[in-house]
């Protein structure tokens, strides 16, 4: 299973400034994992000590927001495409 993540650029010197990264896993936790193990350091930037996605970061599964799917345990199939978006704020 081939799923293509799209890496911002303030986490690309994770990624040996790579935009994208093919990664594997059934669902988003699982995706983790695996980007992990291909860019070392890039999960604790991701995830919370629970290893939830962290607040400020917005996920997208083919331009679906995960909040709106099943969260961290949303489904991955072959093929799919996630971008993790930095949140914006500002006043």
């Amino acid at each position: 299973m081939s799923i293509k993540v799209l890496v911002p650029t303030a986490l690309q010197k994770f990624s040996n400034n790579q935009a994208t990264v093919e990664c594997s896993g059934n669902n988003i936790s699982e995706l983790f994992d695996s980007l992990e193990e291909a860019c070392p350091g890039i999960k604790a930037r991701l995830c919370d000590e629970q290893g939830k996605p962290r607040r400020f970061l917005n996920l997208y599964v083919n331009s679906e927001d995960i909040r709106f799917l099943d969260g961290a345990a949303t489904s991955l199939k072959d093929g799919d495409e996630v971008s993790i978006v930095p949140a914006v704020a500002g006043g």
